[in-house]
């Protein structure tokens, strides 16, 4: 497994996840395609935030079952956390928050989350 390295644009949010990413999931609910996230998803167990917790901004919608956080200074959503469907801890990635990922060479999978 590969360690990245994450953050929001101005840093104040920092973490790093293990993972092998190769596909990222382009969700066009009303919160993903505004924002503009590339999804992949990781075991809670395989992330570290690294900056304090206190900094983060979190938002819920609709259920208001996922915790999508972001910077209070520079506004970016750099991941979210919530329960998978078989109730482990997830944490759902924004891969351009990544910084050693090539998101040229991601398979693209499209997912219709404005109809789910």
């Amino acid at each position: 497994m590969t360690t990245h390295q994450g953050s929001c644009h101005c840093g104040k949010i920092a973490f790093e996840v293990e993972g092998d990413f190769t596909s990222g999931i382009d969700c066009n609910c009303s919160l993903c395609l505004k924002r503009g996230g590339l999804l992949a998803f990781a075991p809670a167990t395989a992330f570290s935030l690294k900056t304090p917790r206190e900094d983060l901004s979190t938002y819920r919608f609709n259920t208001h079952k996922i915790a999508h956080h972001f910077c209070n200074v520079c506004g970016i959503a750099p991941y979210g956390e919530g329960t998978a469907p078989d109730g482990s801890e997830t944490v759902a990635l924004n891969l351009r928050c990544l910084s050693d990922i090539d998101l040229s060479a991601l398979q693209i999978h499209p997912y219709d989350g404005k109809s789910a």
